[in-house]
């Protein structure tokens, strides 16, 4: 199962108590970030490029338990930078599972193998594996050679010793739709309980701004990746929200959804964009104009994002707005999605798309090309 079964039962009551108390926008997951700093240096990041004297600060534990409580979410993701560079994650983490919020620290498991002793398993941990795609194709995207090796040894000790493990992959310009199917049966192989996987967002700040998807060619990229897919694979992400990835839904942002609250405060309006910061989540949600972001605000930033921090809630309430929603979801849990077409796009000559990206494998009729660029 991707995840367990009391996971899927505290998300899914509150979702239903947000919905009967007539709460128009309530958030699904905090993502909290304790400090921006990290041990790679990913060209498409757009997390790290900050001055040194940011890149040393972090949050206390007692920042982050009061986000959490002011937040109310069932459901807490630590990204950064590297959430175990920080000198008190245990204590932040083991202070969450207190609150029973379902955790997933997000890690590239460098430093996993040596920082497990710092934590205990427990349903409410999940470490969720920065994984790019097989050993080549990963090592490229973090800029480190070996990189792939050595979160594949962090990944097999947290299993052996009964830690909930997933993986979080972002997919650039250039992926090979056959190499991440391969990818997948590799991490399912090594024991991960669950799989995730989006495209990445354009970062201003990102060192490699050639290589970000555009709606278009993600679409065509995640249609050949996800349909046709094995009994096997499991993926912790909304039926729904993978739908929207293949192009067979087409759903609006939920910016406030994954809320952000890190060393500046509560960022404005999400994850991906910092258009200012409140003090507090309820001011977050009141003075934020809410219609300047999304793809039907014609914000430029937000022109090619289908990214999960955006759009995953969006498709948890379409599964809970109606009887169709919650059919269609349950129809989508069990099929495979049988796609001769998307059949094609695999065994499909090589061909690149951009002369300077030769690692591209899809190629898309300039009629297809529907995306706006920034």
């Amino acid at each position: 199962m991707a995840v367990p079964i009391s996971q899927m039962w505290t998300v899914a009551t509150y979702v239903l108590r947000q919905r009967w108390s007539g709460r128009k926008r309530y958030p699904l997951v905090l993502m909290l970030e304790p400090l921006f700093r990290c041990n790679l240096a990913c060209a498409g990041c757009g997390k790290i490029q900050y001055p040194a004297h940011i890149l040393k600060k972090q949050l206390t534990p007692e920042e982050c338990f009061r986000a959490v409580d002011e937040c109310g979410t069932p459901m807490v993701s630590i990204p950064g930078g590297e959430p175990l560079l920080h000198p008190q994650i245990g204590e932040i983490v083991a202070g969450l599972v207190e609150r029973k919020k379902y955790i997933y620290l997000c890690t590239n498991a460098l430093l996993l193998k040596e920082k497990l002793h710092l934590f205990q398993p427990s349903k409410y941990l999940s470490f969720s594996v920065h994984m790019d795609g097989q050993r080549e194709h990963h090592d490229f995207s973090v800029c480190l050679e070996g990189g792939y090796d050595k979160a594949i040894e962090g990944i097999r000790e947290a299993v052996a010793k009964g830690f909930r493990v997933t993986t979080n992959t972002t997919l650039f310009d250039g992926a090979d739709p056959n190499s991440v199917r391969a990818f997948f049966d590799e991490m399912m192989q090594v024991g991960v309980e669950s799989m995730m996987v989006a495209p990445g967002y354009t970062y201003e700040k990102a060192p490699d701004q050639k290589h970000f998807l555009g709606r278009a060619r993600s679409r065509r990229l995640f249609r050949a990746i996800l349909a046709n897919r094995k009994k096997s694979w499991r993926f912790n992400a909304s039926p729904m929200y993978m739908e929207f990835l293949m192009g067979k839904r087409d759903f609006t942002c939920t910016p406030w959804g994954m809320p952000t609250y890190n060393v500046f405060g509560w960022q404005k309006p999400c994850y991906l964009l910092q258009d200012g910061y409140a003090d507090t989540f309820a001011e977050l949600m009141e003075a934020t104009e809410w219609g300047h972001y999304g793809t039907e605000s014609g914000n430029p930033k937000c022109a090619n994002c289908m990214v999960h921090s955006g759009y995953e809630a969006s498709g948890v309430n379409f599964t809970f707005g109606s009887l169709k929603g919650l059919w269609a979801t349950a129809k989508a849990t069990m099929t495979l999605y049988p796609d001769r077409g998307a059949l094609d796009l695999l065994n499909q000559p090589v061909k690149p798309v951009h002369a300077h990206n030769p690692l591209v494998k899809i190629d898309v009729p300039a009629s297809a090309l529907e995306e706006t660029r920034a």
